[in-house]
């Protein structure tokens, strides 16, 4: 498994699509090392939370579409809250936590499928099911992440049952979503190392 993971990362990019996620790749590591420098260390923390899913969707062989949204939707997700767009753009939050929670549980959909958790049974409504879960699943350890930060770290952290319930609802419908286009599409890259 760990050398289908490097297989995947040292896999030179063929398209422009693939070059251009392993630029934001690299731009997103640059960031967070010159955050630690530049940032508060609760801000510089939290940017630093979106490395292991850009490095991940790259060693799991994600298709160049996939592994893009999953850059992308994670670094926005972190710098969100280092600009807080979170209380200044209302409904932001909730369009966050679905196409977050949702890119997520795709990735979700691969690492079950290569670690044989979940079985390939070829039937549209797996995907859909598993990929909900997940994404239900993700959605509550993300608000006990931010519960944890306002209760122990910074009460800046906005954190009331409505904000969280309405965060849950907002990812179990992105990766509702995730999962339907997981049936019809393929995830990963026909070449992808097998994990």
């Amino acid at each position: 498994m760990i050398g289908a993971l490097y297989a995947n990362l040292k896999r030179p990019p063929r398209t422009a699509l693939e070059w251009i996620t392993d630029a934001i790749r690299a731009v997103a590591i640059i960031g967070v090392a010159v955050a630690v420098f530049a940032l508060p260390p609760t801000e510089a923390a939290v940017l630093s939370m979106a490395l292991p899913a850009v490095m991940l969707s790259r060693m799991l062989g994600l298709r160049a579409g996939l592994d893009l949204a999953v850059c992308v939707t994670v670094i926005v997700a972190a710098g969100s809250n280092v600009v807080d767009l979170y209380r200044s753009w209302t409904g932001w939050d909730l369009i966050v936590h679905a196409v977050c929670t949702g890119v997520l549980a795709a990735v979700a959909l691969v690492v079950l499928a290569d670690a044989d958790v979940v079985v390939r049974t070829g039937r549209r409504r797996t995907p859909v099911i598993v990929a909900t879960i997940a994404g239900l699943a993700l959605s509550a350890v993300w608000e006990m992440v931010e519960w944890f930060g306002y209760r122990f770290i910074t009460d800046s952290i906005f954190v009331t049952y409505d904000d969280t319930i309405g965060d849950m609802v907002a990812g179990g419908v992105g990766a509702l979503i995730a999962g339907v286009l997981a049936s019809r599409f393929r995830l990963t890259r026909r070449d992808r190392a097998i994990v």
